[in-house]
């Protein structure tokens, strides 16, 4: 998460045991997760990242009426939508269902589980040689001593 409003506002990447607290940010029609202890820094979720919430999540469907999710686990993602200038962010349940972080509701408290495996890549620049191997009666660097026998 640090979905296309939020340029404005401080941010950070989520650490896995923090508690975040899902809230709007001042100055932002955007809801999403902040530090506990940081209100006014966003907290930013990667793809993937797992979340414990101490109840079940309540989301907004419309201005008066909030509905359960019926989970207290979900996984962060991010949708894409039409038209592309909308929120992006969201969390997917365990039934399959997707709800925008902007539509949930406020003061509602999650500990990060778990951050996504992110996948190394090393690029090489130049391809590793094999070096040759030889047999000591091949290679004319390599003297080899008779073997004494003794009888």
């Amino acid at each position: 998460m640090c979905d296309y409003s939020l340029h404005a506002v401080a941010s950070r990447p989520a650490k896995v045991g923090e508690s975040l607290v899902s809230t709007s940010f001042c100055g932002t029609s955007t809801r999403g997760f902040a530090a506990n202890d940081e209100p006014a820094v966003a907290v930013c979720l990667l793809p993937g990242t797992e979340l414990g919430f101490e109840q079940d999540v309540r989301y907004n469907r419309n201005w008066l009426l909030t509905k359960s999710a019926g989970f207290r686990v979900a996984q962060f993602c991010v949708i894409k939508p039409k038209p592309p200038e909308q929120h992006r962010d969201a969390l997917q349940f365990p039934d399959g269902t997707i709800v925008l972080v902007n539509l949930l509701s406020e003061g509602q408290h999650a500990q990060v589980l778990q951050l996504p495996a992110i996948r190394l890549e090393k690029k090489i620049g130049a391809r590793a040689e094999r070096a040759p191997v030889y047999t000591a009666d091949q290679d004319n660097r390599v003297e080899v001593e008779p073997t004494q026998q003794t009888s």
